[in-house]
């Protein structure tokens, strides 16, 4: 299985990231990737940039040094009616949107955190068009029903994450990650793989998310960045640019 491209990926302006953009896709170039998603935090979380950052991101060519470079944000969901951080008119100036719970952007005053509750989160994020990626969604803190919420993402053209950090830094992921894929593979939900890279040398290095999805049998056809005719597909469907020659 070879994945080629990697659409959760953050630089220096995450602040706790530590490459720069260009090293970011020079890495990428040198991997043979056909694309790259930069999708630095969302403006409500420690250190993340702030508005003009995602705006100012069209300085960035469509396509560098070969690599197509989708131009996002790691959204952060911060509340439990599943809204995101950035204003719309900031997120329509964008290409891919990443979806995510984080503990410290998630405003918990007003709702207790139970599967019922992150239940509802997700089905109203279900609702956000601007979205494409569901984020490392197998967090344990923010179990929702599965069965019944992955359906309804993937009906409204949510991409779910097997994020293969997940594999490295938060093994108590791992069995929920394992869960989610099964329960797509079964619905036939497509699936993307990423890294959620914060330096160069995690960029493109999926070995957890593709040992376990060969280990249950996930059908690549499922893999959304699994091939380049099934990510250009995906692009065309939500009318992104495709990697110029």
């Amino acid at each position: 299985m070879k994945i080629i491209a990697d659409t959760h990926t953050h630089t220096i302006a995450s602040t706790h990231a530590y490459a720069t953009a260009t090293e970011m896709i020079a890495e990428a170039s040198r991997l043979g990737l056909y694309a790259i998603a930069i999708t630095d935090h969302g403006p409500t979380m420690p250190g993340a940039p702030q508005i003009w950052y995602f705006h100012n991101l069209r300085a960035i060519p469509e396509t560098y040094m070969g690599v197509r470079v989708l131009k996002g944000v790691e959204a952060n969901i911060c509340d439990f009616d599943g809204s995101i951080d950035l204003p719309e008119h900031t997120v329509d100036c964008l290409e891919w949107i990443v979806a995510s719970i984080h503990d410290v952007t998630l405003d918990q005053s007003k709702t207790k955190v139970s599967v019922d509750t992150v239940s509802e989160l997700y089905l109203n994020a279900a609702k956000n068009s601007h979205i494409n990626v569901i984020g490392h969604c197998g967090t344990p803190t923010y179990r929702f029903d599965y069965e019944k919420v992955l359906p309804v993402l993937a009906e409204h053209g949510k991409l779910i994450e097997i994020n293969d950090s997940s594999f490295k830094n938060m093994k108590n992921s791992v069995p929920n990650c394992i869960e989610i894929a099964k329960i797509c593979k079964r619905h036939e939900i497509p699936i993307i793989v990423n890294t959620d890279a914060h330096f160069t040398t995690q960029m493109g290095r999926f070995d957890g998310s593709i040992k376990m999805l060969e280990e249950i049998g996930f059908p690549e056809e499922l893999i959304v960045n699994s091939s380049i005719e099934r990510f250009e597909k995906t692009l065309r469907e939500r009318g992104i640019p495709l990697r110029s020659n």
